[in-house]
């Protein structure tokens, strides 16, 4: 009896508490999620997509902060799975049905509602596979991409205005062939490897100010060219993912030579 009551208390001031950072920081990425889903349904669409890129940012920094604090717990990562789910799922899917698929009727809400679906089931599939997989590749677009996809597409359209073909057909197929990136077996490259603490070649600081000037010179295009290379990329980092799993070929030993008879 003593040695049970001995073991309760380590169990409860193990779980006694929260880390208050990381978690505070994810709420701040659902805030922004939720935001983009108010300001959707007030069409002011330019600003919803710009809050799910705060979100987006929000939700790469308190892994990493969750990371160089040693600070990452099962609880957070939960935690941090609703929020995407949210963020990224639910109010891309709302954005695109109210500023492009509400024409279509019932086959644009069920377009809008496969797109949180297929994200809710990339998400599980991707808390299932942690440790399983390469960490450098992505099994499936991940979801971020696919909701920065959908926000890109909205500020490429108000920066073009009428220089813009059809927004509706052009957003449906988008929603159904991402809806289908996402479930897939396809590999994205992950860039966790990617340490922004650690000396890198010169070359690299180059090109990374490079993309961040031609960015800066007209996000809402060319972030919407990022996305459309990153979310296409799938062949190549696929064959790149299989041929890194390909086994060396065994050498094979030459005989030796039988020595002559003289």
């Amino acid at each position: 009896m003593k040695f049970r009551r001995k073991r309760k208390k380590k169990d409860r001031r193990r779980f006694r508490g929260v880390l208050l950072l990381p978690n505070l920081i994810t709420t701040a990425s659902l805030f922004a999620g939720f935001y983009a889903i108010v300001a959707g349904i007030d069409g002011r669409f330019l600003a919803a997509a710009w809050a799910i890129f705060i979100s987006l940012i929000l939700d790469g920094l308190d892994g990493r902060i969750a990371r160089m604090t040693q600070s990452a717990t099962n609880f957070g990562t939960q935690y941090d799975s609703l929020a995407d789910l949210v963020a990224f799922g639910v109010a891309p899917a709302v954005l695109c049905y109210l500023w492009a698929l509400k024409p279509f009727a019932q086959f644009g809400w069920i377009a809008a509602f496969l797109f949180v679906v297929c994200g809710a089931l990339r998400l599980a599939r991707f808390n299932v596979q942690v440790g399983s997989m390469d960490p450098r590749y992505f099994n499936g677009l991940p979801i971020p991409a696919a909701a920065m996809m959908v926000a890109t597409s909205i500020a490429f359209y108000y920066e073009i205005g009428e220089w813009a073909p059809e927004k509706h057909i052009f957003i449906l197929i988008m929603i159904y062939l991402l809806s289908f990136l996402m479930v897939s077996n396809v590999k994205y490259f992950s860039f966790k490897k990617l340490e922004l603490f650690r000396r890198h070649p010169f070359e690299t600081l180059v090109a990374l100010v490079l993309l961040f000037v031609v960015i800066a010179t007209a996000p809402h295009i060319m972030g919407f060219v990022v996305m459309v290379v990153y979310t296409s990329s799938w062949p190549v980092s696929t064959y790149h993912y299989y041929r890194r799993r390909q086994p060396l070929p065994e050498a094979t030993e030459t005989p030796a030579p039988k020595p002559t008879s003289p």
